[in-house]
């Protein structure tokens, strides 16, 4: 994906900057990133780095190019509803996480460089309420990825 600041935006776009942002409850914005993970399931993702032993202001600016927030942040309607970047300190804010949701469903300790869109969609389902994430859970979620 290509970062381009709004200024450059606007020469090849009419942005209206006034548009209402679409108001979303957490559970919509959660439920969306799950549908668009598991539109690709197999698509292999990038982790996120020892997110537990990152200084907060550097926790918050964390991002990697092809990961599970990327996926949720390349979304017209989650950016319309107010998703700014795809940064780690921006998902942790748009969808209302703590810093322990957010290490499951992306840092690297728990699963290497790269984690696939259906398993890091069973960790955002687990935090709806809709599948506890338990030892055997992710068993079954890295098996069937």
């Amino acid at each position: 994906m290509k970062h381009q600041t709004l200024e450059q935006l606007q020469n090849i776009a009419d942005i209206d900057q006034a548009y209402p942002h679409r108001i979303m409850s957490r559970s919509e914005r959660l439920e969306r990133w799950v549908e668009l993970l598991e539109m690709s399931p197999h698509r292999r993702l990038a982790t996120l780095y020892q997110t537990e032993h990152q200084p907060t202001s550097v926790l918050s600016l964390l991002r990697s190019d092809n990961s599970p927030i990327s996926v949720a942040f390349e979304d017209p309607i989650l950016r319309a509803a107010g998703l700014e970047s795809d940064t780690y300190g921006q998902a942790k804010r748009f969808f209302g996480l703590t810093d322990g949701e957010l290490h499951n469903v992306l840092c690297y300790c728990h699963f290497g460089a790269t984690v696939s869109a259906a398993t890091a969609a069973h960790y955002v389902r687990g935090i709806l309420g809709m599948e506890r994430p338990g030892i055997f859970a992710r068993l079954r979620a890295l098996f069937t990825s």
